[in-house]
């Protein structure tokens, strides 16, 4: 029996398809002129060691471009490591590696400076890709990265600045990286970190870059017995959030209460606090498995920086994940928040299977959530019966926070196609706004960007 986590709403595609002119039901909006990507696992074949675990399948983006009311194309494509290049039978394209670490990111796919870049954590670097999503190669931004890069990064909106955090099993510190709008490194810093923590995300405010130093630690002990990825839970390691102020300086710790997470909301300074959302999860990684540890609530910290308490609220207990907001408001006071609704596993797998190792014990449903944190109100958006909807990715069209789109990837059960629907955010319940009907089904995956031209 098999144990892979690939399977149903995550099962891999297996061929690359280009599609030209797709069918729009509705009318796209003037402002989206560019590409909605998204990255996320799909294994060359469910044979290899890379499907063995949820985060370790080859990365495959996928891609819509909208121009001018028209859905021009649809592309979906692996990123081209070393590996994966030459299994297709391909010349290995050119770049630096880092650590021996050559990985076909599938985590994220970003815009900076005119390019675009899918990416990845824990010491690999980010793969460049052309327009049409063809790999270019492996980039270490010019010789700047001295080490890896990061899967989530966060830009500040007013020095459009991109920030990232990078980590990797072999260092005793975390790196704080600073990339200036024309895609150069300019600045790093190392934080000392003991015990390799995993560090998925962070947050950014103006004054400072928020670290999160959590129970999840590279585990000698799991990778001596082959685990696929070996990072554990690790009662001894204790919990911290880290303030790093932006303008120079060391870090100050403060004591929570042990947690994982996996995402960033956003995080502002609210005089002398420093505000930060989540999505928590009491833990993640028992025995190093994704498959334990209780579900993921969006949850609200205060740093008290004078007493140096930190307080926690629980936002909304419903199971849910991938926050975005409007990040114009990134590391500024924000009042809406958009996330994926989580269900039991079980409501989504064969019920023949029991082995579940490496599978999460929520995973996507059918339901966006719009989160008011000023009234403290919500809105559920469903899909239909049968659909599981990914990440929500909020486009801008007026200058008001809540003037704009959401977008997302659902699955369309009576096509076995996927539809990339866009409902308007001020109107998140009422009909969509567009449906761009995709010619293939889009796997499960993890994160995108909505990429202007």
């Amino acid at each position: 029996m098999t144990t892979t986590p690939f399977r149903d709403g995550f099962a891999p595609v297996t061929e690359e398809i280009t599609a030209f002119d797709l069918e729009v039901t509705g009318r796209i909006p003037a402002v989206f002129n560019g590409r909605f990507l998204r990255n996320g696992p799909n294994p060359l074949s469910l044979d290899d060691p890379h499907a063995s675990h949820l985060f370790l399948g080859e990365g495959m983006v996928h891609g819509v471009r909208l121009r001018d009311g028209r859905a021009e194309w649809y592309r979906n494509r692996w990123v081209r490591s070393a590996e994966v290049a030459r299994r297709l039978g391909e010349p290995v394209r050119p770049g630096p590696v880092h650590g021996g670490m050559d990985f076909a990111p599938n985590t994220h796919v970003i815009g900076l400076a005119g390019r675009t870049f899918a990416t990845v954590e824990a010491g690999a670097l980010p793969y460049e890709l052309s327009y049409e999503l063809e790999t270019i190669g492996s980039c270490d931004f010019g010789g700047g990265l001295p080490g890896g890069f990061a899967a989530h990064t966060h830009a500040d909106p007013v020095t459009g600045e991109l920030h990232a955090m990078a980590y990797f099993f072999g260092w005793d510190h975390h790196q704080h990286l600073v990339l200036g709008p024309d895609g150069t490194v300019r600045q790093v810093r190392d934080i000392p970190i003991a015990d390799a923590p995993m560090l998925h995300d962070f947050a950014l405010t103006e004054r400072y870059v928020v670290l999160y130093d959590l129970p999840v630690t590279f585990s000698m002990e799991h990778a001596q017995k082959g685990a696929p990825l070996p990072y554990a839970w690790n009662e001894a390691h204790g919990a911290r959030l880290g303030l790093l102020p932006r303008a120079g300086g060391e870090t100050r710790w403060f004591d929570v209460e042990p947690c994982w997470v996996f995402h960033t909301v956003n995080a502002y300074d609210d005089g002398d606090e420093v505000v930060v959302d989540v999505i928590r999860y009491p833990k993640r990684f028992v025995d190093a498995r994704l498959d334990a540890g209780g579900a993921p609530t969006l949850d609200r910290w205060r740093i008290d920086t004078v007493s140096g308490k930190v307080s926690q609220t629980r936002l909304d207990d419903r199971s849910q994940e991938f926050p975005r907001i409007d990040e114009r408001r990134t590391g500024l006071p924000h009042r809406y928040g958009y996330t994926a609704a989580a269900r039991e596993l079980n409501d989504i797998v064969s019920p023949h299977d029991t082995e579940l190792e490496d599978l999460p014990d929520e995973a996507f449903d059918n339901t966006l959530i719009k989160h008011d944190l000023v009234r403290g109100t919500q809105e559920a958006r469903q899909f239909g019966r049968g659909a599981y909807v990914g990440e929500p990715v909020f486009v801008p069209e007026g200058e008001a926070e809540d003037d704009g789109y959401v977008m997302t990837l659902v699955n369309n059960p009576d096509r076995g196609a996927a539809d990339l629907v866009i409902v308007s955010a001020r109107d998140f319940t009422g009909e969509p706004v567009a449906t761009v009907h995709l010619p293939a089904r889009v796997p499960l995956g993890f994160h995108g960007s909505w990429i202007a031209d």
